[in-house]
């Protein structure tokens, strides 16, 4: 099956999950439909997690330690409205992702890089976000960017518009986390 979050059950697993703790996973096998979901014989991926290091909605970060003033910096060192994954997925994956040759086929363990320039971030599903937006053939989920509470916000409630705390916490003023986009990202090319 597709990504599994820890705390679902097989029956949400199989299905498109949201509860449990937040988790980043990899855009390209997590969503259902993505393209790395199933193998050449039809054997559904695992649904990778991505390393992300210090990305992701289970990030809160306190307020009171500013590097920068808000919107240009919160705390840890991290920009507000950062999604941190440049312009095409080779800071993601090595090579970009995929390769192909001119021809379309690999000759000789020779390829080019092709990387993709769309629906490559990390996505993240839990804590009431869902794994993907549940329409397909190509599913995709919803990633994450830096932004800062102004004023207390609730698990599951906007902390600006388009992007939801998913910490499974409450922020208070100041606070930063990743926040879940309330809009799929597109799909990857």
């Amino acid at each position: 099956m597709p990504a599994a979050l820890p705390g679902s059950t097989a029956a949400e697993n199989a299905a498109n999950p949201s509860a449990g703790r937040p988790v980043l996973m990899d855009a390209l096998s997590g969503p259902k439909g993505s393209p790395l979901d199933k193998d050449n014989s039809g054997n559904a991926s695992t649904g990778a997690l991505s390393t992300g290091i210090g990305f992701g909605q289970n990030v809160l970060v306190g307020s009171g330690q500013l590097f920068g003033t808000p919107p240009t910096g919160v705390n840890g060192g991290f920009v507000d409205d950062v999604t941190g994954f440049g312009a095409n997925s080779t800071y993601v994956y090595m090579g970009g992702g995929r390769s192909v040759t001119a021809s379309g086929v690999n000759t000789a363990g020779v390829a080019g890089t092709n990387p993709y320039t769309a629906g490559f971030v990390p996505v993240g599903a839990g804590s009431g976000g869902s794994r993907d937006g549940g329409t397909g053939p190509a599913f995709t989920g919803f990633i994450g960017k830096m932004v800062t509470a102004t004023a207390g916000v609730a698990n599951g409630a906007a902390v600006e518009t388009g992007f939801v705390n998913r910490t499974g916490a409450a922020m208070v003023s100041g606070q930063s986390t990743f926040g879940s986009s309330t809009a799929a990202q597109a799909a990857a090319s």
